[in-house]
């Protein structure tokens, strides 16, 4: 059968992190880069401090210096890193662990829009296409438009998920992972418990329907 990983990403308190650990997230994720959600060095360690193995820890940054990305991975045992900026594959080859490279996507997604990152990421996510914005815009893409994902590198698909749209997104895409942030929040930085049950329970449910 599928299985679907799940990222719930924008987590801020230890509180948090339990409850995306004891619904079934493979990961969870910290934004180090401007955003409602966006956290400091410390309060993501402080966040992080009881994310069992293997769950996996990714920090997000936008366009970030070497030495940030080093100092987070070192601080708070990040296993991943997600750039969501304009950062080149050269810059994710200087990323000490595995490298999540963002796609914004708009109305459609040529292949060649990732192939610049064929072996210097080790998964893409793909997002919605914002002017102006890195990510956490709520809106999802049009994913019956997508096409195919990229064989090389597993995928990630974000953008404006939530409890009542994620098993569409599964059934017609069966990514590798689904990243969720706005879509179980009870309000910006803070989740709610009953959306992340009901979304990792709609993904699961996915799963089963292959």
């Amino acid at each position: 059968m599928h299985r679907t990983r799940i990222k719930i990403c924008g987590i801020t308190n230890t509180h948090d992190a339990a409850l995306a650990v004891a619904a079934g997230a493979d990961a969870v994720g910290v934004i180090f880069a401007p955003s409602p959600r966006q956290v400091t060095v410390e309060q993501a360690v402080a966040a992080l401090a009881d994310v069992p193995p293997p769950v996996a820890r990714v920090g997000v940054f936008v366009d970030p210096s070497a030495e940030q990305v080093a100092r987070a991975v070192e601080a708070c045992g990040l296993t991943a890193v997600q750039l969501s900026g304009h950062e080149s594959p050269e810059v994710c080859d200087l990323v000490p662990v595995p490298v999540l490279k963002a796609i914004h996507i708009g109305t459609d997604f040529p292949l060649e829009m990732a192939e610049p990152y064929r072996g210097h990421a080790a998964a893409l996510l793909l997002d919605t296409l914002v002017p102006g914005k890195a990510g956490g815009t709520s809106q999802a893409f049009n994913w019956l438009t997508l096409g195919v994902l990229p064989g090389w590198a597993p995928s990630f698909i974000a953008g404006g998920l939530k409890p009542d749209n994620i098993a569409a997104c599964v059934a017609a895409l069966r990514p590798f992972a689904v990243d969720v942030s706005s879509g179980v929040e009870a309000s910006p930085g803070i989740k709610d418990p009953d959306k992340i049950v009901a979304f990792c329970a709609a993904v699961r449910g996915a799963d089963q329907e292959v």
